[in-house]
């Protein structure tokens, strides 16, 4: 059993639609959800040292990390910061988990269709991240 664990910086970010042009029959993916899936990509290249892909039944987790609005009181930073609330807000968790293993595809392991169980969870953070653990059954 193998598991790897990394994090991709920054705000959290939910998968785009994708658009179609009618004149052409182009499918157009939007260009932040294609940056976020590079970004995405670059981290897990960066930050795991696997040289082949994980197989089999996956457990995904994703642990999505929103910043703390500044103009929160103290009270309720320390609040947010113990788990005691939780941000209600967008992007939605199964947008978050649809970027995130679409852009693993073929990396972290071969399809996101080996992934039998997933956990998404959003938290309040002092610095932004979408933290990642991926498990073989």
């Amino acid at each position: 059993m193998s598991q790897v664990e990394f994090s991709i910086p920054g705000d959290p970010c939910a998968k785009g639609r994708p658009r179609f042009i009618r004149a052409t029959g182009q499918v157009m993916t939007p260009e932040k959800t294609a940056n976020y899936e590079q970004l995405v990509k670059l981290s897990y290249l960066q930050q795991v040292e696997r040289d082949k892909p994980l197989t089999g039944p996956l457990v995904a987790k994703i642990y999505a990390n929103f910043a703390i609005p500044k103009s929160v009181s103290k009270k309720r930073q320390q609040r947010m910061m113990s788990r005691q609330e939780y941000p209600q807000k967008r992007p939605d968790a199964d947008n978050l988990a649809k970027i995130v293993l679409d852009a693993l595809n073929g990396i972290a392991y071969a399809d996101d269709k080996e992934i039998v169980c997933l956990e998404v969870r959003k938290f309040w953070a002092e610095v932004p991240c979408v933290d990642v653990v991926l498990r073989e059954i």
